[in-house]
């Protein structure tokens, strides 16, 4: 997994490059990121499969601030980034969530 952050010079935004790599022993169909940067909603930022398999999406970000997310494999599967800046608990069990700050 990776992450590639691009702060553009003509408007005060950060544009976020999330590239996921075909978990092992796994071929998803769709692969969905779920954030604060989209209320969370499932659908809103569908990532592209490119031709090698990886999966890949670019969001514009409102710098100096941090963003929890996570990956929706086939809208069952959750998945953490390991290139994330850090990680912070979820409300939701002994789960956690990636986070980028920006």
């Amino acid at each position: 997994m990776a992450i590639k952050k691009q702060y553009l010079k003509t408007r005060p935004v950060c544009k976020v490059t999330f590239r996921m790599a075909e978990p092992e022993g796994y071929h998803p169909g769709t692969v969905d990121i779920l954030g604060d940067f989209n209320e969370w909603e499932t659908g809103a930022t569908r990532m592209e499969q490119l031709k090698d398999g990886t999966f890949k999406a670019v969001v514009e970000l409102d710098p100096d601030r941090e963003y929890a997310f996570r990956y929706l494999m086939d809208n069952r599967i959750w998945g953490n980034d390991d290139a994330a800046d850090k990680y912070v608990p979820t409300p939701y069990g002994n789960e956690e969530n990636s986070v980028i700050v920006v």
